[in-house]
């Protein structure tokens, strides 16, 4: 197997490749350019490449965004969406980003940027691997308590209907609750909401 070979076999594993990727094994970043002007790879956004066979999975676009933000982590409703909770079907990708980094330049997908800071950003932070690549998201509790930490952006019903949902479907528990509501400091928001919900 020559290099390209390998490449199109890491592009089959990982669905979204970056010169990164390749750089790290030890190949040249200019063959990613090579397979897609052969059009074995098609260029997905600046800087990535992937199979043009390829399916598309549910979350090609997070990826995406995943990959040419790597300090960004899923949150608010894009974070509702990806673990099932609620009813919310964001048009724009929901990411947190530290205080203070720049603004990302994507022309596609259109983002929606949040900014925390310390606990607040690092916090209950998972790492989902879909098709060999990492997604960042905030835990379903993180998530449900950034709602309410944010919800003048967002609005409260739809911090209640988080809150509601995930306690139902036992995506939560109490103790993942009180611990993420120190955090964002909103435990005397939602103290009322928790004793409802847990009658």
């Amino acid at each position: 197997m020559n290099q390209s070979d390998h490449i199109l076999a890491l592009a089959r594993q990982q669905q979204v490749l970056r010169a990164a990727d390749v750089r790290e094994h030890g190949w040249s970043p200019q063959l990613l350019i090579r397979l897609h002007q052969a059009g074995k790879l098609q260029r997905l956004g600046r800087g990535l490449y992937g199979l043009p066979d390829a399916e598309v999975t549910e979350h090609q676009t997070l990826l995406e965004v995943s990959q040419r933000v790597p300090k960004a982590v899923l949150c608010l409703l894009s974070a509702l969406q990806f673990h099932a909770i609620g009813t919310q079907l964001p048009h724009e990708v929901w990411i947190a980003l530290p205080e203070g980094t720049q603004t990302p330049k994507l022309g596609y997908p259109p983002l929606r940027v949040t900014r925390l800071r310390g606990p607040a950003y690092s916090e209950g932070i998972l790492t989902i691997t879909d098709h060999g690549a990492p997604i960042r998201v905030y835990s379903a509790a993180k998530t449900v308590t950034d709602c309410f930490k944010l919800r003048n952006k967002i609005g409260l019903d739809v911090a209640l209907e988080a809150l509601k949902d995930a306690w139902r479907n036992r995506k939560v528990t109490m103790a993942e609750l009180s611990h993420f509501a120190k955090i964002n400091r909103v435990e005397r928001v939602m103290q009322p909401y928790l004793e409802a919900v847990t009658q």
